[in-house]
């Protein structure tokens, strides 16, 4: 017999016969007329080179053939219904899988710590990797399902594809030592003739230096960086003025001896997205972190 000569709708018919032992009766478990359960019968019996069931007095005997596909039968339909066509759930509170976020340390300072506290609360046998990736590589990471979530500043995942979802505009600022001695009067001059610290990750130009360039402004770069976090020593011990995303700020205040200067230059305000692959837009799974992520960072949220 051939798998693609058979109706699947077929089995459904003969399991219930099976169960109802009548035609009508069957027919009407299922919602098939009389004429069509009649219909579906025909066509069992010619399937399987067998009558299948047989009337005795007021119902429809199986015959031993039917009797010896009752069990396979019934197993088929219900592995239909209960692992193909019911729609798989997510369980976070028994869930034990591991959900891969692609971010930058930026993200992770900011974004881990809450994050892990609700996994504590709602998802406790579940588990956090992060990821960095260059922007093209973010794409792929996510299309190819190594990632569940890119979050941060990814304006190439802006295509078709992807979805995204704003979690909350992160301006910039300035991010000076507490005795800084233009802390308090940090004017455009000041800041332009005062060393820097840049953060270029990947070796990337950052937002804020495009925007510099394409007002025609200059200052003066002292030291290059990598790593954002790397920030945090060199600018509490020294004079240098870093101009960051003010989430990052904010991390940076709590753990040293820094404070916050607004940058006296309109800078651009950069808006922090999560992003997802099609292919998982209706996850379950993928469903309940992005939940998780928008209630935690959402615009008004981001600073905790």
């Amino acid at each position: 017999m051939d798998l693609k000569a058979v109706d699947l709708n077929l089995l459904v018919v003969f399991d219930a016969l099976v169960e109802h032992r009548g035609v009508t009766r069957a027919g009407e478990a299922i919602g098939l007329s009389q004429p069509a359960m009649s219909a579906a019968l025909s066509r069992l019996r010619v399937l399987f080179g067998d009558p299948l069931f047989v009337r005795s007095g007021a119902e429809m005997k199986p015959t031993p053939r039917a009797l010896e596909l009752a069990g396979p039968v019934r197993r088929v339909t219900e592995l239909i219904r209960t692992e193909v066509l019911q729609r798989s759930g997510f369980e976070p509170a028994s869930s034990q899988r591991t959900f891969t976020i692609v971010t930058p340390d930026i993200g992770e300072v900011n974004f881990l710590p809450r994050l892990l506290a609700r996994f504590e609360k709602e998802a406790p046998l579940a588990s956090l990797r992060t990821v960095a990736r260059p922007r093209e590589a973010a794409a792929e990471a996510l299309e190819s399902g190594e990632a569940d979530l890119a979050v941060g500043y990814f304006p190439d995942l802006q295509r078709a594809g992807f979805f995204l979802q704003k979690l909350f505009d992160n301006p910039h600022v300035c991010l000076v030592r507490k005795a800084h001695p233009a802390a308090d009067s940090l004017t455009l001059e000041a800041y332009l003739a005062a060393s820097h610290a840049v953060v270029r990750p990947g070796g990337r130009e950052h937002v804020f230096e495009q925007f510099l360039t394409q007002q025609g402004l200059r200052r003066r770069v002292v030291v290059e960086l990598s790593h954002y976090m790397s920030l945090l020593p060199i600018v509490e011990q020294s004079d240098l003025i870093a101009t960051v995303p003010l989430d990052l700020a904010d991390v940076c205040v709590r753990h040293g001896a820094l404070r916050i200067v607004e940058a006296p230059v309109q800078a651009p305000v950069i808006s922090v997205h999560q992003f997802w692959h099609a292919r998982y837009h209706k996850d379950q799974a993928s469903l309940w972190l992005r939940g998780v992520l928008q209630s935690l960072f959402k615009a008004g949220s981001a600073r905790g």
